[in-house]
Order: structure tokens, then sequence, then C-alpha cells
């Protein structure tokens, strides 16, 4: 089945478990038809924020990151948790292309919009130094949830699954590879 993916590697540091948790997915996704295109936000050369994403104009990395988003059928977005959120790079790369007339457009006179980004689906993969269970049960998955219904869901893309990976800090050699395998085998699945 052929299925265009698109990466997003959102850790500050390419180098990151984060980055290998993206390119296992890659890399399980190689054999089965998949076409992928992936970035590491750290490559690209954009203004982080401006006073009005609406009005300013895209810098070229900016361009083909949404070229690439709307070349793909599915997008998988890789990054750590810090203090209950995504890092600011990848916060700021999404403000500056997720922007009406693209990503969702609002109708006249009412508070419903039109989500343009149909017919995509996702994969998130969060990496975080504490423990998963606790990261839910305290403080109810607020990046996830973020990231799943307030961004990706409100421009259209779902199904949106999500891997959560920790603590990142306290594993085993063993415990990463197991986790290198389990993202590896949603790649060969393309979820």
């Amino acid at each position: 089945m052929d299925k265009n993916i698109y990466v997003i590697q959102g850790h500050p540091d390419p180098e990151s478990f984060c980055g290998e948790l993206a390119n296992a997915y890659m890399r399980g996704g190689a054999g089965n038809g998949y076409e992928f295109r992936s970035v590491n936000l750290t490559d690209l050369d954009f203004q982080l924020s401006v006073s009005n994403p609406e009005a300013a104009s895209l810098e070229p990395d900016l361009e083909k990151a949404r070229e690439d988003i709307q070349w793909a059928d599915h997008l998988v977005l890789a990054y750590p948790i810090w203090w209950g959120s995504m890092p600011a790079l990848l916060k700021g790369f999404l403000d500056r292309l997720l922007i009406p007339g693209f990503a969702y457009s609002l109708r006249d006179e009412s508070q419903l919009w039109e989500k343009l980004l149909v017919g995509r689906s996702a994969r998130i993969i969060v990496t975080m130094d504490g423990p998963v269970w606790h990261n839910h049960l305290m403080f109810g998955k607020p990046a996830e949830r973020s990231m799943r219904k307030s961004i990706l869901e409100f421009c259209g893309i779902q199904p949106v699954h999500v891997t959560s990976v920790g603590p990142v800090d306290q594993m085993t050699d063993q415990q990463r590879a197991n986790w290198l395998q389990k993202v590896e085998e949603s790649g060969a699945e393309g979820t």
C-alpha cells in the first residue's frame, strides 16, 4: 500500500532519543511501499515568532514544510515533553504553518471552522523524563492532548495515535531497544 509519510523531529537535539525513535519509525516502514520525507526542525531557517503569522511571508524552509504536509497522508511528530508542553521550536514551527487558509478556514459570522487537512492521520511520539503513568494520572497528558485535540484534530487530521515513552533518563539499554522496536513496528504498519 502506497503511503506518503512526513516525519517531523521536534527535539532541538537531533541526536536525542526522539531522533532515534523517529529514525526507527522510518526504518520500520521502509520496505512497505511507504515514501518518507523527514525534517529535523533544528535544520530549518525560519523566524520562530512573528507578530502576525497570518500576514507574514513564509521562509523557504517553511514553504517546503508546507508542501511536505500537503503531500503527506500521515504525519509523525517526535518531540519531548518539557514543562507539560512541546519545545518552543516545535510550537513556533506549528504557529507559523498551521494558519487560516492552509490548516483551517474560519466561517463568516460563525464560531465554527472548516478543517482543511482532512484525509491525513498522525502518530505522536513523545518522550519524558518522568514516568508515563505520572504524566497521565497527575497531569492529564497535557502535551499529548493539546497536540492531538487542539492542533491536529482541529485541522482535520485523524485518527491520531500517541506513543508515550518514559522515563527516558532512567531507561536501560534494553528498555531503549524495546521502545525502538515498538516504534519500528508502528512504522511498519504506517500508523
